[in-house]
């Protein structure tokens, strides 16, 4: 290494102890250099940091081995057992006469694209037709592609038995946001050549959506001058096949300080649509439904709040509001679900209709709609029920609850709401393995009952579960609000004098609930070993709706560290654990939550884990992404940056308290185009400046979820888990 290199002053400020750390408002950062992603010097110090952790983990032997294997060994080769289980859930969708899926397991580490019938899926060993081979792909182009979806064209024919032909497929490299769109022909099983008149969107963070086999909408980059501040899309175009992508038709164009543009068809017999979505940040929107069939195409707004989320399903309009909603002399409370005709909507004669009102309790976790019914899943402290909804003849909705005898977590998926009322009901729960269900609301409208669930799937147990107990408890925030978690532990643990070594998870932000769901690899790697986990369902996320989240926004954003901390002392306070043996991991923004747990609360944690987080709030608007999150948190580069150095984790760090922070062990990826590396290597370089006990580990690919593979992930969590055992569990 140069002698002369920046890492080399970092070493030197470790080992004289001479602090390297931001100042207070922002205006010098000497780490700065490490942001540029890919540049030889901040490369060369992730590797040696990356070799550092690596020797220091892997030196760290099985305590239940009785030759002490390396515990990361032993536990990797577990968790990639789970990841490449074949006798998973194919997840699947319905296109016409065929289940689409991809999968990936030890012999197709890249995933393979496949299909096959309802009657062949029901059974233990369907008959899959593998349309395309990630795998094999790769090593005939040289790539690194990572598999980001696909969507197919509803054929014109398709109530005669046409099949389905065209499909649009996204691949990234290395599993960054940013990918490439590419025409695939499902009759020949290859890509459509541009040469061809195929359709090709180059590499952006954007998307291609198909309206006809000759028209597409296209949000993607377009030059110059033609990207949000926050890397996405500005422009809605139409593109024609066999025309320049640099000549589609330009429709609509956002504000370059906005988020994103999107644009999607609804393909839906006799109800097409067209959306064009300006989103100007995370739940703040401008929704237009587009007429095509006017040249140039008109835009007609829909006049209702910004913070409010509309679609509408064959001739029905559904409205979520955020915020109370005064309409015509009614208001529709925030977290409710509205109804009416939506053309009826659009000139002002619609009669509006609540099909839920939250309670202080319960919110609207999710909702699917099939041909006829409206499907709502709703939680209750967190706990899930069901809830269908239809119309009677004088289109009077009635509500009837919906398979009351499941226990758990409970997703609902139409299966193709176009065509039919059956659903795809998946029942899990932290320590009971996923069943897939298939169920038939056809005699519902009729008042019927609905039709008997059928189990199609249900996975095998993936650790010992026996002797383990779940159970919710609520812990008292600063404020005095109940903040509720999950605990999940031995049932002889109450007996015990030993505190147990406990995982505490948490997120807090973007309306997002964490829900109960089978633990696998946290099962293998923690419980079935002794340990405690724990899921807490702090302000900021979305499980008693937008109040929730709402509650820990910008100035407010203390409340969700209040709260988490809060969860932290309970545990202690009940005697499941001590500081000691108490950890806590969060990623992206509870990655952010993690960090804070380090810089203001460090006297409650044995151990820390940080994953593709958000550090440096000074600098964060400015880094990839960052600007679309200005909502959630503020915008530093104004009177914002008062509230917001109050949960700066990389300014909260203090020259005179290195060694008092706990372990740290900070996980993020090159390839992460969202949350920038640069957060998580800045902050390890100023903790590393004061002398704390801190570590990090970077994979080259994997995008914001840390890894590309399974044997990517098997790795990151293997030395995750090792570093804990190592810590509060040693």
């Amino acid at each position: 290494m140069n002698d002369a290199s920046p890492q080399s002053d970092v070493a030197a400020a470790t080992t004289t102890s001479r602090p390297q750390l931001p100042a207070a408002d922002g205006s010098t950062d000497p780490h700065q250099w490490l942001e540029d992603v890919t540049g030889q010097e901040a490369l060369t110090w992730v590797r040696e940091h990356n070799a550092r952790a690596e020797d220091e983990l892997d030196a760290v032997a099985d305590p239940r081995d009785p030759d002490g294997a390396p515990l990361a060994q032993t536990l990797q080769h577990e968790i990639r057992e789970i990841l490449d289980a074949k006798d998973k859930i194919p997840g699947v969708v319905l296109r016409g006469q065929h289940l689409y899926n991809f999968w990936t397991d030890a012999d197709h580490e890249r995933g393979l694209w496949r299909r096959t019938t309802l009657e062949s899926y029901r059974t233990d060993a369907p008959e899959w037709e593998v349309l395309l081979d990630v795998d094999a792909l790769n090593e005939a182009e040289g790539e690194d592609w990572v598999w980001h979806g696909a969507r197919l064209l509803r054929p014109t024919g398709l109530a005669d038995g046409e099949p389905y032909r065209h499909a649009l497929v996204d691949l990234s490299h290395g599993g960054s946001d940013a990918d490439v769109t590419r025409e695939f022909d499902l009759e020949t099983l290859q890509f459509v050549p541009e040469s061809e008149g195929g359709f090709f969107r180059p590499e952006a963070k954007g998307s291609l959506g198909w309206i006809d086999v000759d028209t597409v909408w296209v949000c993607t980059d377009f030059g110059e001058g033609t990207l949000t501040s926050s890397g996405y899309a500005r422009q809605a175009r139409l593109w024609t096949r066999g025309t320049p992508l640099a000549e589609a038709q330009l429709v609509h164009e956002v504000a370059e300080t906005d988020m994103a543009v999107f644009a999607a068809h609804d393909s839906t017999p006799g109800w097409e649509r067209d959306w064009v979505i300006e989103a100007h940040a995370f739940y703040d929107s401008t929704i237009h439904v587009v007429d095509r069939e006017q040249d140039p195409p008109v835009l007609t707004t829909l006049e209702v709040p910004r913070d409010l989320e509309a679609t509408a399903h064959r001739d029905l309009g559904i409205f979520s509001p955020r915020s109370d909603w005064e309409l015509d002399g009614e208001t529709y409370s925030a977290g409710s679900l509205v109804v009416g005709d939506f053309a009826g909507f659009l000139d002002g004669t619609a009669e509006l209709q609540v099909l839920f009102e939250p309670t202080g309790s319960t919110s609207l976790e999710d909702m699917t709609i099939t041909r006829t019914t409206v499907v709502l899943s709703v939680l209750e402290d967190v706990v899930h029920r069901l809830e269908v909804h239809t119309r009677d003849d004088d289109g009077t909705w009635v509500r009837r609850d919906l398979y009351p005898e499941l226990q758990g977590s409970i997703g609902v998926a139409a299966v193709d709401a176009d065509i039919d009322d059956r659903i795809w009901v998946t029942v899990t729960g932290f320590i009971e393995p996923t069943t897939l269900l298939l169920g038939d609301l056809a005699e519902v409208a009729g008042g019927g009952e609905p039709g008997a669930l059928e189990t199609i799937k249900s996975t095998p147990a993936r650790f010992d579960a026996e002797g383990l107990d779940v159970s919710q408890h609520f812990a008292t925030s600063d404020d005095g609000t109940r903040i509720p978690y999950f605990e999940i532990s031995r049932t002889d643990r109450v007996e015990s004098t030993t505190p147990s070594p406990t995982l505490l998870y948490g997120y807090g932000g973007f309306e997002i609930s964490l829900t109960p769901g089978y633990l696998g690899a946290i099962g293998k790697a923690w419980l079935e070993r002794g340990g405690t986990y724990v899921l807490a369902n702090i302000r900021g996320g979305g499980e008693y709706g937008p109040r929730w989240h709402q509650a820990a926004l910008t100035e407010n954003r203390h409340r969700a560290y209040e709260d988490f901390s809060s969860v932290a002392k309970d545990l202690v306070e009940r005697g499941v654990t001590d500081r000691d043996h108490l950890a806590v991991r969060g990623g992206s923004n509870g990655g952010l939550l993690t960090g804070n747990m380090v810089t203001q609360y460090p006297e409650l944690f044995g151990a820390v884990i940080i994953q593709v987080p958000l550090l440096d709030m000074k600098r964060y608007s400015h880094l990839l992404a960052g600007a679309s999150w200005m909502a959630e948190y503020g915008d530093p580069d104004t009177e914002d940056w008062e509230f917001l150095r109050t949960f700066s984790p990389y300014h909260l760090l203090r020259a005179d308290a290195g060694p008092s922070y706990p372990p740290t062990f900070l996980l993020t990826s090159t390839r992460d185009d969202r949350v920038h590396p640069g957060h998580a290597r800045k902050f390890t370089a100023a903790m590393e400046s004061l002398g704390a006990d801190v570590r990090s580990w970077e994979n080259t690919e994997g995008g914001h979820g840390g890894a590309a593979t399974n044997e990517q992930a098997a790795r990151m969590n293997a030395l995750l888990y090792t570093f804990l055992w190592n810590t509060i569990g040693a």
